[in-house]
């Protein structure tokens, strides 16, 4: 879906000859994290509250024009594109660009944040998985033919962290019951790091512990 209807146009363009204090002064009165500079009409970055914080009030944002972050999102991005920017300038505006570079306005991410809210993966019902395997080792098709197998369905999949050649995947399932579903997935070589109270392979391992434990304690 395209981030079109989601652009807010009520805030210019901070100018490049524009005071520090003026500018602090505007972050006062808002919550944003950043705020887009131009220079003779064109944007040329955004300026953040925490560096601005630390400028001197008498100079002006040319002076510090070194600390401007490139960002921007195009009218023609989809909102999933834009959720990324966000993420890795850990900012909550994001300007945006037309096709000839024209500033047309910008993002919120709550309203970005809003648009993922209404996705089957998290509207739907359902459990969430959280599997790890090698980062070599692992298969999307694999996991959704697997799951699928158990006459289930999967309302989405991503990776959701790396660490040491190991991957975790996070599954959104669509199915009354999950045990069949993470046994098959361990005989595949998959380890289960979420808790599931279906799980009876987990419950058996924990009342086998507690056994061993009343065990060693006589």
């Amino acid at each position: 879906m395209s981030i079109e209807s989601y652009i807010v146009n009520d805030m210019e363009m901070c100018q490049i000859t524009e005071k520090i204090g003026d500018l602090k002064r505007k972050f006062n009165e808002l919550t944003y994290s950043h705020m887009p500079v131009g220079k003779d009409g064109v944007y040329i970055g955004s300026i953040s509250e925490n560096d601005v914080r630390c400028f001197d009030a008498e100079k002006t944002l040319a002076d510090y024009q070194y600390a401007l972050e490139g960002f921007y999102a195009r009218e023609s991005d989809n909102w999933l594109d834009t959720l990324e920017t966000f993420a890795q300038n850990q900012a909550n505006i994001v300007p945006v660009l037309g096709s000839e570079n024209q500033y047309l306005g910008y993002l919120e991410l709550s309203d970005i944040l809003l648009q993922f809210n209404e996705t089957p993966f998290l509207n739907e019902p359902g459990g969430i998985v959280i599997l790890e395997k090698g980062s070599l080792d692992y298969s999307f098709s694999e996991i959704g033919q697997i799951i699928e197998s158990q006459n289930a369905r999967i309302s989405g999949m991503f990776v959701s962290s790396q660490e040491n050649d190991l991957t975790q995947i996070t599954v959104k399932v669509n199915a009354s019951g999950l045990n069949e579903i993470l046994q098959t997935l361990r005989r595949y070589g998959y380890t289960i790091i979420s808790e599931h109270q279906e799980d009876l392979y987990s419950k058996n391992l924990k009342e086998r512990s507690r056994y061993l434990d009343r065990y060693l304690n006589i």
